[in-house]
């Protein structure tokens, strides 16, 4: 009878609990949901600490001295993209400072960011004069530094460098910059000068393939050796792009295995069937035949600056043509190129190449 009278209260009472249980089970899987937020893989699987950095010996040997204790010196990274430049001092300021002191004692700026000389002299100069401790909250030491890294450097205007000369000099005592660019050329003499300069090496066949297939494994992905050479090829020793690329195949083929086709369609190459029956076409002497695939080539898409490259890849290969007449073609490729980057018609360029490539190729018959 009691049970029965205080059923009421009861269920009033449970249900407020039942539906703090149903709001937690909520918020637990709108947890699960942001934990399993998709990350690319370039992001995914960036090196963390300087030892995951792949095929820059020299530089990491240098970086791993300054983890033991050893002062820094300013820093210029130069060489080819995708090469791991940017990886690398990340991973070291992570190492150096921890999670926690990290976004506090890194200043990072690229290309997208304002770096005029009006940044340079307040932002940098401001977030350079800052001093810092030496110590941890893991109770582990730290440098006494800051780092400010200015990622691509080589688009940053003369005027903008040269006001950095004076501040990289003035704050050595409490803050270290590092330099990143494409081409060293592009940075003026004085700053290259303060800095202790690395080149970032194109990595090797080798080490883009052992990667990629270390990314695919984790991932499960299924992929045949030969798409796995493609992506290396088309990747140019780029292992960003070729991580990209491989992430791309993936999600077209839906779980199924990744096969050069695949990887082919995906990089925009021209496949070698298609400049195989270009050059067959232009053997034949026959100008309206040649016309005909020229046009099938730019309604199918390709992008003629990609058929440029590959083409004189395939000219300089073939061993029915004098070193002449390679030259020739090859300087044709050249003006091609340059009328294409000012954008000049595609077809009209094509068809212009393909006719010195034709004069060039009938002369042996």
């Amino acid at each position: 009878m009691q049970a029965f009278l205080k059923g009421p209260s009861a269920i009033s009472a449970k249900a407020p609990a039942s539906k703090e249980r149903g709001a937690a089970a909520a918020a637990g899987a709108s947890g699960e949901g942001k934990r399993l937020k998709p990350i690319p893989w370039v992001e995914k699987y960036r090196p963390k600490c300087v030892d995951e950095v792949a095929f820059q010996e020299e530089v990491v040997a240098v970086l791993k001295k300054s983890l033991e204790g050893a002062d820094l010196p300013n820093l210029l990274f130069y060489g080819p993209p995708g090469t791991g430049k940017t990886s690398t001092i990340l991973a070291l300021a992570r190492e150096l400072y921890g999670p926690e002191l990290f976004r506090q004692r890194v200043l990072e700026l690229n290309a997208s960011d304002e770096r005029g000389i009006q940044v340079i002299r307040e932002k940098v100069k401001t977030f350079a004069q800052l001093t810092v401790s030496g110590s941890r909250s893991d109770g582990k030491v730290c440098p006494p530094f800051k780092i400010v890294i200015l990622d691509e450097a080589d688009s940053m205007t003369s005027a903008a460098q040269a006001a950095l000369r004076r501040t990289m000099e003035k704050e050595s005592k409490t803050t270290r910059f590092c330099l990143i660019c494409n081409y060293i050329s592009r940075i003026i003499e004085p700053l290259t000068s303060r800095c202790s300069k690395f080149r970032f090496k194109s990595l090797t066949d080798k080490i883009q393939q052992q990667r990629l297939l270390a990314v695919s494994e984790k991932e499960n992905v299924k992929v045949s050796n030969e798409a796995i050479s493609c992506l290396v090829k088309v990747s140019e020793g780029d292992l960003r792009k070729a991580i990209t690329f491989l992430q791309s195949a993936t999600r077209l083929t839906g779980g199924k295995e990744i096969t050069e086709k695949v990887v082919t369609e995906i990089a925009g190459v021209v496949p070698k069937e298609t400049i195989d029956g270009l050059l067959s076409a232009c053997q034949s002497g026959s100008f309206e035949k040649l016309e005909t695939v020229a046009k099938n080539l730019i309604n199918e898409g390709y992008a003629a600056v990609q058929l440029v490259n590959q083409l004189h890849d395939d000219i300089v290969e073939r061993e029915d043509l004098t070193d002449q007449q390679k030259s020739i073609i090859a300087e044709k490729l050249a003006a091609v190129d340059k009328c294409l980057t000012d954008g000049a018609d595609e077809y009209l360029q094509l068809i212009s190449l393909c006719a010195v490539v034709m004069q060039q190729l009938t002369q042996n018959g």
